[in-house]
């Protein structure tokens, strides 16, 4: 499935994700766009996930970090879910979790007066108990 350069690759990605292909490829001895190439085809066997650059929020103004967990009383969980869809301002991540929630909210807000009225839109869909980030 992976041979010895992917690995190297992807030990390589570990230690730094953000290599460009130049230099990563100078340290597993092949050419940038081999490099590329190999990466894409380690994204499309599912090996690597995702490329991301994590954000400081913080710097764009959300300052507020928050984890909700959702409740929901039915088996029925479109309507949630829509509702998520449509609030990538503010929603990092929407984990699905075992436990007492149904699912494990991670947002950002810039204000408490943002975060209250998203609390109302949400709780047209489901309820929940937040727990803000202090450090």
């Amino acid at each position: 499935m992976i041979n010895e350069i992917d690995k190297k690759i992807l030990e390589e990605l570990s230690k730094n994700n953000h290599l460009v292909m130049k230099k990563l490829g100078k340290k597993v001895h092949l050419t940038a766009p081999t490099t590329a190439s190999r990466i894409v085809n380690l994204l499309d066997n599912g090996i690597i996930k995702r490329c991301s650059n994590e954000v400081n929020q913080e710097k764009l103004g959300f300052s507020i970090h928050a984890f909700l967990n959702i409740y929901i009383e039915n088996i029925h969980h479109q309507s949630y879910l829509a509702f998520i869809e449509t609030q990538d301002n503010y929603v990092i991540n929407n984990y699905k979790v075992s436990g007492d929630s149904c699912y494990l909210l991670e947002c950002k807000f810039p204000s408490n007066e943002v975060l209250d009225q998203f609390l109302n839109d949400l709780n047209k869909h489901a309820n929940y108990k937040v727990s803000i980030v202090i450090g």
